[in-house]
């Protein structure tokens, strides 16, 4: 079982739009069990030295890394070619329905299943009914890079965040990730081909807004697929 949702219901996020499941970008790899329990560190400018930097405000004037186009053999790109794509920005918003992560990056336009706080068989995607325990985790099943530039989150409501992150390199495994916890209405900015999860939001909904290479090439891990396990990152504060 992917969801444990009506698959043509839709869902509406805080600001009226509706989201519909069957919009995700991908499908879930799901029926694994193992944890690969991930260690959590508070994202401070030196913490995050090699992944990307802390940002404050105004986050509209951060620089975005653009990677030009690799050579395909031994003639080189001419100069003033190859990273002209630019720069996409819109919000990026996530929301838990129950124990079930959501997000729609506006900036690409990708809808997306990120996490969940249970094991996806256990999990519900409803949201009436008696308060459910707090999070404890959420547990990812994917993580990707870009190749073609780096990407900035910052909150637009000051909203707390995690985001599990891992240095560059194809032969990732889940043990190279840590989760960085994003508090104080800081934003962060991802260095191109820095490996990162979903971002997840410690309140049932977030808005941040997002700054990335308009090419949004992406290169994935499954962790459920390649691994037989999820990325299990904790949502308590940094001890």
């Amino acid at each position: 079982m992917i969801h444990s949702v009506d698959p043509h219901t839709a869902h509406t996020s805080a600001d009226g739009v509706d989201f519909d499941p069957n919009e995700i970008s991908y499908t879930p790899t799901t029926g694994v069990r193992t944890l690969f329990e991930t260690p959590l560190v508070q994202a401070t400018p030196e913490t995050i030295k090699g992944y990307g930097e802390i940002v404050d405000s105004p986050p509209h004037e951060h620089r975005i890394e653009i990677v030009r186009w690799p050579a395909q053999g031994w003639r080189p790109v001419d100069a003033n070619s190859g990273d002209q794509g630019g720069v996409a920005e819109g919000v990026f918003e996530f929301w838990w329905k129950g124990d079930t992560l959501y997000a729609r990056n506006n900036a690409v336009g990708s809808s997306y299943l990120f996490a969940w706080s249970r094991l996806p068989e256990e999990a519900s995607s409803e949201t009436k009914g008696p308060p459910r325990p707090r999070r404890e985790r959420a547990l990812i099943w994917r993580a990707n890079y870009h190749p073609d530039g780096g990407q900035l989150f910052f909150p637009i409501n000051g909203e707390s965040f995690v985001v599990p992150l891992a240095l560059p390199g194809d032969d990732v495994t889940p043990d190279k990730f840590v989760a960085f916890r994003c508090d104080g209405g800081k934003g962060l900015y991802i260095h191109p081909n820095v490996w990162h999860g979903a971002v997840v939001p410690l309140d049932d909904h977030a808005r941040l807004l997002d700054k990335q290479g308009r090419v949004h090439a992406r290169v994935s891990v499954d962790f459920a697929k390649e691994f037989g396990g999820y990325l299990s990152v904790p949502l308590r504060p940094v001890e």
